[in-house]
This record gives structure tokens, sequence and C-alpha cells, in this order.
């Protein structure tokens, strides 16, 4: 009885190893039959099979300190070329999300309760249809001629639409010390595709010198020159200072906000490349939580409710602003403790 469980044993761990390699027919000795082969000598599953890992739990008491800070996110960077990957795009991902139902667009266009754009408490949610309208990839009008050149049909179709002329993202987060668990961490709130507006005439109209200040005439925030002079009557307008370059530089505008918690469930799945290696398995997930990616900083919470650049005006110079409000961040943290 002894012999015959050893020869089962035995037979069973010859057998096993078979059935597992004919299964890939990557790792077989010869062709077998099969729906499709894998690209490759194992299946990816685990990113498609990954849960979001919920954050900690953090109580209003808890909070001894909070700042609220604004993002963005240059795809031209070279640590930031990965979101703008053809086999992986971040912004391909969104879109196709939203036209699932899987995630929800909201409006960024200021209100009265809402004059920054960005507050997800007073967003309205836009369809489909708004969402590619904004992003130029909406219906277009398809005619049918005959051979006099005249029109005998004509009928809809959806224009396809490529991310690739996305080229930055504006992020939303508050910076929280938990004095709870004694951590300093940043907490996402909402994530936005930036696009440039397709203005006709644009480029005939003046713009203001970067070292002046901001002056562009299609940015509701940017501070406006006031009538001082004595002589100027209602109807006169102060002339504001012309670049140079004759070409306008028109400042892209979000298209639409995401809610990222609500988006971590997507991104979560979905995985990002790498360039080094192929095999890291990481998510677009992983990616925003563990901050691997390279931005500045546009805007802070204050009582003004400026901009970098309503109170900046040369682009370096915004730069180094950017870099302080960094730094005074990572100094709170390193302030808390006694080395």
């Amino acid at each position: 009885m002894k012999k015959i469980i050893f020869l089962l044993t035995i037979a069973l761990g010859i057998s096993l190893p078979t059935f597992a390699q004919q299964a890939n027919l990557s790792n077989s000795t010869s062709p077998v039959p099969m729906e499709k082969p894998v690209d490759g000598y194992f299946v990816k599953s685990d990113i498609e099979n990954r849960k979001v890992i919920p954050y900690a739990p953090v109580r209003q008491t808890d909070v001894a300190y909070q700042k609220r800070v604004w993002r963005e996110i240059d795809l031209r960077e070279k640590l930031n070329q990965v979101f703008a990957s053809p086999k992986s795009r971040l912004m391909d991902i969104l879109v196709n999300a939203i036209q699932a139902g899987e995630l929800t667009a909201y409006d960024p266009t200021p209100t009265e309760e809402n004059p920054t754009g960005d507050n997800f408490e007073h967003m309205a949610v836009l369809s489909i249809d708004q969402v590619m309208a904004r992003l130029g990839g909406d219906s277009v009008l398809v005619e049918q001629f005959n051979e006099n050149n005249e029109v005998i049909s004509s009928h809809y179709e959806n224009r396809a639409f490529s991310g690739e002329n996305v080229l930055k993202f504006r992020i939303k987060e508050d910076w929280i010390f938990d004095k709870q668990r004694s951590v300093f961490e940043p907490r996402i709130i909402g994530i936005a595709p930036l696009i440039t507006p397709d203005i006709p005439g644009a480029d005939a109209l003046p713009v203001s010198d970067g070292n002046t200040g901001s002056a562009d005439p299609f940015d509701p925030f940017a501070p406006r020159p006031e009538n001082t002079g004595e002589n100027n009557t209602a109807n006169e307008q102060v002339p504001v200072p012309v670049q140079n370059d004759p070409t306008i530089q028109i400042d892209p505008i979000p298209a639409f906000w995401i809610y990222f918690p609500e988006a971590r469930h997507v991104l979560v799945n979905k995985e990002v490349m790498n360039r080094h290696n192929d095999a890291t398995g990481l998510s677009y997930d992983d990616v925003f939580i563990k901050r691997i990616f390279a931005s500045y900083i546009i805007k802070q919470s204050n009582t003004e409710d400026l901009r970098i650049k309503d109170y900046v005006g040369n682009d370096i110079e915004r730069l180094l602003e950017s870099e302080r409000i960094k730094k005074t961040l990572m100094d709170f943290e390193q302030d808390l403790w006694s080395y």
C-alpha cells in the first residue's frame, strides 16, 4: 500500500508541472490548442485584481496643521513622461472611465458659490457629450456628394479623441499633520487635465509683459490695471503693456475635475510603463500615493486667495516662489522633532 501511494505521489509530481506548462503556449514544447496565446511567459493578473488600500482615518480634532496647495504636472518633464506613454496614457484612462460611467467629471466653470471653480461641493456634473466637446472630440458632420458635387446625404460621426494633446495636469491637495499618528502627509483631493482654449483671433491681441504681472484678457482672475489718469474719461481704457513677441500666451485651463478618492478605484488597476523595468508592477494609484512625479506649486491657501502668478510676474521668480513654498512645508515637518 505504501508503494502504491509513493508511486501516485511521484506521478502527480510529474504531471502537474507538465499540465501547468501546457496551459501556456510559450512554455510548451509542442503546439497545444488554446483560445488565445499569452503575450509573454506569464499572465499579468496582479494589477487587474488589486484593490484600493484605504487611507488611515483622520479625525478633525487630531489635525494640528493643514495647508492646501495646487500643483501642476508637466508631462514634458522626464520624470512625468510615463503619464504620456501611448501604452498607458493617463488622459485616455480618465476619458475611457468617464465614457464607461466609472468616473464623474465635474464642471470647472467659476460660479458665484464656487469662484475658483474647484470646490467639489458646488460643482455641476458634466455629461459625456459635454466632456468630449471640451476636449474637441465631439461629433462632426459628414456629407456625401454625387458626381455633380451635390450633397445627397449627411450624418454625424464621433470625432476620435487623442490624449496626446494634454501636456499638463493640475492637482489639488491638502497637507495634514495628524498629531494622533505623528504623521505629516499629503492627501490629493482632485485632478484636472489642462487644455489650451482655441480662441479665434487671439494672435492679434496684446499681452502683458511677463516681468510686469498678469493681465491675460482670457484670465477671469487676473488683476486689471486701474484707470488713475486725471484726463482719462470713463470710456477710455488704460493700455496694456505689450511684449516684443506678438504671439499671445494663453494659459491652459482645466477641462474638467476628477474627484481623486473616486478615481483611485480606476487607477489602481492601470499599470504604469517604466523605462527601466517592465516588471515593476506600479499602478497609477501607486504613482500618486508614493509621489513618483515632478511638479511645481502654482498656489497655496492664503487670505487674499492669490495665485503665485498674481503677485510674481517673472517666470523664474515664480519657480523660486514655488520652491520656497515646498521648503516651508518640509521645514514645518522637520521643526516638529528634536534630533
